[in-house]
């Protein structure tokens, strides 16, 4: 793979970086692993200083983070300081919270004594994707950091600045060098990484075909792993749902980040009464975005992160067609410069039609009319994925009910799905297994150790 920064809206190469060496990748373990045999006996005192001096220093810079991530992978700058604040938002909350979630577990026993310790494992290896670079590089660095472990990151090829910027972030926030290392790493040295025995684990956000191999080679190494995969969230919107700002939510729950989202709304899901009037305001309120400059202040559909993932995208478009879907382009012609795609909308999507099963990461939408409530819930999970999803309705509690019966990892009632600190992230079936954030995720790589004390006397 070739690491290189790539403008995706000039397509201009601005910058290459060399894969790293066999030697260099022995040398990151080995400093990761001497690293973790201090840092895990460090007070929480003091890795909270650390993160939470990384928070201050993200909000103190952020128009300088930002700018990385719109020119690496063209996210519009609103979006860019949103995802930096949430960053520091992540940072702050392991700050303040880790030593507690990790606090020692006293159970309840019918003689002696017996407490859960939460321990770090050790050196954690994580690999990251592009469309979130720094917030999904924190939400596993910051909570494996805060419980003692140490990490090396493998991020994708194409935000490589932003990548060497995190490192550079850590260390300036006084992480002791070696607790956190960047790596430009091959696909042959991962599995080298992930097959050394000072290696204990292995976490992935990726695609599906990314997250088998990496699981199979784990899987042969013993190792723990973590998969946060691909996601196709249903968007549910009940009779009764209020229907302009379920509109407004459904175009910004599509669309931001350039539709790139694993839990972006990519399956529209409407009850019959009221299919026609959601389909014509959300025509309505597509064709208002505005594709452009990510920089640009006006611009509000940001291009694709690369001309493969667009091209990936109108290919998927044309074989949805050809299975019998019908594609309706939308808005405004996009600029033939850059990585954009037309905003399209697909309906008429059979059962048998392939598509109906795919994710489409960009500015796609597939639309679906519902008889009632009860098939609307069946459409939902309907789907090889299981990560977010939503339900629209005037009536919340009744919302919560139809949620419960909805197979993913997250639902959120009145709002599309959303990453926030202090809420847990994952999902069900093909979108993985695991979590991130809050304290499921802090205790994904700890060895939960019981220790039991028995009087001598005690039978067997």
């Amino acid at each position: 793979m070739t690491y290189e920064t790539r403008n995706p809206y000039t397509g201009d190469l601005l910058e290459t970086f060399p894969d790293a060496t066999d030697s260099e990748v022995n040398q990151a373990i080995e400093k990761a692993h001497t690293a973790f045999l201090s840092w895990k006996e460090t007070e929480f005192v003091e890795r909270a200083r650390v993160m939470h001096a990384a928070a201050k220093i993200l909000r103190r810079d952020v128009d300088y983070f930002a700018n990385l991530l719109t020119v690496e992978m063209g996210k519009l700058v609103p979006e860019a300081k949103a995802e930096v604040a949430l960053s520091a938002d992540i940072f702050d909350y392991y700050a303040e919270n880790a030593q507690t979630l990790l606090a020692p577990q006293k159970l309840p026993v019918a003689e002696g004594e017996a407490v859960i310790y939460a321990e770090p494992l050790g050196v954690l290896l994580a690999i990251e994707p592009w469309n979130f670079p720094f917030y999904q590089v924190v939400r596993i660095a910051a909570p494996q950091m805060s419980a003692g472990n140490t990490l090396l990151l493998k991020h994708a090829s194409n935000v490589p600045q932003a990548a060497a910027a995190f490192e550079k972030l850590m260390l300036d926030a006084g992480l002791p060098e070696g607790v956190f290392k960047n790596l430009y790493a091959t696909r042959s040295q991962l599995e080298t990484i992930i097959n050394d025995p000072r290696v204990h684990g292995v976490a992935l956000t990726g695609s599906e075909g990314a997250g088998a191999v990496v699981a199979a080679q784990a899987g042969k190494a013993l190792k723990k792993s973590t998969l946060e995969l691909g996601g196709a969230d249903a968007f549910v919107v009940l009779a009764d749902a209020e229907m302009e700002k379920t509109i407004d939510w459904a175009v910004l729950g599509r669309h931001w980040n350039g539709g790139q989202v694993c839990v972006s709304s990519k399956r529209m899901i409407i009850v019959d009464d009221v299919y026609d009037t959601f389909l014509e305001g959300y025509i309505a309120g597509v064709a208002r975005l505005k594709a452009g400059d990510p920089f640009e202040p006006t611009t509000t559909l940001a291009p694709l992160s690369s001309k493969a993932a667009a091209e990936e995208i109108k290919d998927k478009i044309r074989q949805a067609v050809s299975f019998g879907a019908t594609a309706t382009e939308v808005g405004p012609i996009v600029p033939n410069s850059g990585n954009f795609v037309q905003p399209t909308i697909l309906t008429d999507i059979s059962q048998d039609n392939p598509a109906r099963y795919w994710e489409f990461f960009g500015p796609v939408s597939m639309l679906f009319r519902a008889k009632d409530e009860d098939d609307a819930v069946q459409i939902a999970n309907d789907s090889p994925f299981g990560l977010g999803g939503s339900v629209f309705t005037a009536n919340p509690k009744h919302g919560a009910e139809v949620a419960k019966r909805i197979t993913t990892g997250m639902v959120f009632v009145n709002h599309p799905t959303m990453a926030k600190a202090d809420l847990p992230f994952g999902g069900v079936k093909r979108s993985g297994y695991g979590r991130e954030l809050v304290g499921l995720g802090i205790k994904e790589f700890v060895n939960h150790k019981l220790i039991a004390v028995v009087d001598i006397d005690a039978p067997f």
